[in-house]
């Protein structure tokens, strides 16, 4: 999972490490020779006590900057020679940033994302003094790290808090284009609260694809749980309306509701799906999309966001994704939280996501 990611972010961190290195090594070099030549110049006192009479004699031994710098030689000197300490520049980190960028675009994350961790990036480090004999390596995967960790941590939300503090029953409803796994993902979070004790019902509201119905159906009988169907092509608020009341008169506790997949371009299903939910107000409304459709997923997801906002995606076939942008884009995008990753064919196929589980998986 992730691997083609977790591959150039290890490049990036090389990378950027060796420069770290390199600018570690010149500030050696130079406090080695400011010591030797406060050796030779005893006889000034003021040389002895500062090692610096003036930017003047730091000039004749160090050779002027060829474009301007936010850092000059003279704070380089002090901070290698009495600090033990050495900085790093704009200059420095700016190409390797810029080949972070594309390494991130290249693995699907989306630009404003990729960024916007870059930018994190650069901020963590430029203009920061660093111990001379630090771990340069540890020093840029932390950095790397908190940039992700921002991106992917836009909202807080306990999915689990939720639903067991929620007045009962709760209804959640599944959105997305088709073809994506919406289904399959609803018959898995069934067994997921099915497996925590909670009593479910499954509302069978995609009436527009055909065999749908039919396939619901086989999921909610093979894991023995009650499902509220009508006929192909019944209105889909309907059917969720009677899942949803049936639940309150048999105290069920969770009612989840497959709707027909649609594109944010179809004008007639997006109109169904806004009646869907206004009719039923769910108490928590899902996009599920592909991760392995990167930047695709993103999209769809920030334009579905913007005609019927959601509170929270599902990544099907996680497992299958080595390039991991979806997973580190859509939070930041949508400004909604990732809950969990579909990550195999069987029921229980189904891991909550956690932002520090993703910081994990990209860096083990």
């Amino acid at each position: 999972m992730f691997e083609k990611l977790k591959e150039k972010l290890g490049g990036f961190k090389k990378s950027l490490g060796q420069v770290l290195e390199t600018k570690e090594k010149e500030a050696i070099i130079t406090e080695s020779t400011k010591v030797k030549t406060s050796g030779i110049e005893q006889d000034d006192k003021t040389e002895i006590k500062t090692g610096i009479t003036s930017v003047g004699d730091i000039q004749k031994t160090a050779p002027s900057p060829k474009s301007p710098e936010k850092f000059g030689i003279l704070d380089k000197l002090k901070a290698a020679v009495f600090e033990q300490e050495f900085i790093i520049e704009d200059n420095s980190v700016k190409d390797i940033l810029w080949e972070l960028e594309m390494a991130l675009l290249e693995s699907d994350v989306a630009l404003p994302v990729a960024e916007k961790i870059v930018e994190s990036i650069k901020l963590e480090l430029v203009g920061t003094r660093r111990k001379i004999g630090s771990d340069t390596g540890k020093i840029v995967e932390e950095a790397l790290k908190k940039a992700i960790l921002k991106v992917i941590s836009v909202d807080s939300f306990d999915f689990d808090e939720f639903i067991k503090k929620a007045n009962k029953p709760v209804s959640i409803v599944f959105v997305g284009v088709n073809g994506t796994g919406k289904t399959t993902t609803v018959a898995k979070m069934a067994e997921r609260f099915k497996s925590q004790n909670y009593s479910v019902v499954i509302a069978a509201g995609d009436t527009f694809r055909a065999g749908a119905i039919e396939q619901i159906d086989r999921h909610a009988e093979a894991l023995g749980i009650k499902i509220i169907k009508h006929q192909e092509g019944s209105d889909p608020a309907a059917i969720i309306y009677d899942a949803i009341q049936f639940a309150k008169a048999k105290h069920k506790d969770i009612v989840l509701a497959d709707t027909a997949g649609r594109m944010h371009t179809n004008i007639n299903l997006m109109d169904q799906l806004r009646k869907v939910c206004r009719v039923n107000n769910p108490d928590l409304i899902i996009f599920v999309d592909e991760a392995i459709a990167g930047n695709d997923a993103v999209e769809r997801a920030k334009l579905f966001n913007n005609a019927v906002p959601f509170n929270g995606s599902i990544l099907t076939k996680a497992d299958a994704d080595s390039k991991g942008g979806a997973a580190i884009s859509i939070t930041y995008t949508t400004g909604k939280p990732i809950l969990f990753l579909g990550v195999g064919q069987t029921y229980k196929d189904l891991i909550k996501f956690e932002p520090q589980w993703l910081i994990s998986r990209l860096f083990e």
